[in-house]
């Protein structure tokens, strides 16, 4: 049974008191918790957060990463770095990147390759806009998104990776995927990669994400290939989010 994972981005929000209190809450409301639980800041926060989730059941990750191991690339941060600070997860290709900062297919695959081979696991995120789903481009956006990386690096790579269903319609606006909408894409993600390697299709965990909260994870995890979520503002509030953990946990149990 894939093991269920709840991660939180906290994009470009916290201060170092509120990620103190944050990071506590969450750590001592979840310690009873089986369900892998990443925790995403700002960069300048990893080495904090990786301080105060010593020796509790959380991970954490860094929000992007560049494909470079070093060099004159002013203002990223490179896989190798993240891996030194026992980052375990990297987030990659959001929807925010792709389209406020111009990043395309092509650079994503070449940043999850570089995670892939640092050791830090891509958590890489796919998903439609509202003017594709409308125009029945949901799977063919997904398929482009999926075979960027598959052409650069194989199926292989997926061993070692989380995919996030992140419909951009349904990001930050307070809408959500249906139940039995997320769980068709989802589905037809497994099946993708079944195509290639059934091993990898029944292993990847697949979460998802888009104004996920404490209402509505019950119903979206208690679909078979839904196996957790990338969790945005509810993630900045340890009650909401450690309610949203729970749910998750409850995949564990059944």
């Amino acid at each position: 049974m894939r093991k269920p994972m709840v991660a939180g981005n906290w994009k470009m929000y916290g201060t170092k008191s509120q990620v103190d209190e944050l990071v506590k809450d969450i750590a001592s409301n979840s310690h009873d918790l089986s369900i892998d639980i990443v925790l995403a800041p700002p960069s300048i926060f990893i080495s904090q957060v990786a301080a105060l989730t010593n020796k509790t059941n959380l991970k954490f990750a860094a929000q992007n990463c560049f494909y470079a191991v070093n060099g004159a690339y002013t203002g990223e941060i490179s896989p190798i770095m993240l891996q030194e600070f026992g980052c375990s997860y990297v987030i990659l290709g959001h929807s925010e990147r792709r389209q406020l900062f111009g990043e395309g297919d092509e650079l994503i695959a070449k940043k999850f390759h570089a995670a892939y081979h640092a050791g830090v696991m891509p958590i890489l995120c796919v998903g439609e806009t509202m003017a594709e789903r409308e125009n029945g481009q949901t799977l063919g956006i997904i398929d482009k998104q999926l075979d960027a990386v598959i052409s650069l690096a194989g199926i292989q790579v997926f061993s070692q990776a989380i995919i996030a269903y992140e419909p951009v319609w349904a990001i930050g606006t307070g809408l959500s995927a249906t139940p039995s909408q997320a769980e068709e894409v989802h589905c037809y993600i497994r099946g993708k990669f079944a195509k290639h390697n059934a091993i990898i299709a029944e292993q990847v965990k697949i979460l998802y994400g888009g104004s996920v909260n404490a209402k509505n994870a019950e119903e979206l995890f208690g679909q078979p290939n839904i196996d957790g979520g990338l969790i945005g503002g509810a993630s900045l509030k340890a009650e909401d989010f450690v309610a949203i953990c729970r749910y998750a946990e409850k995949r564990v149990m059944v």
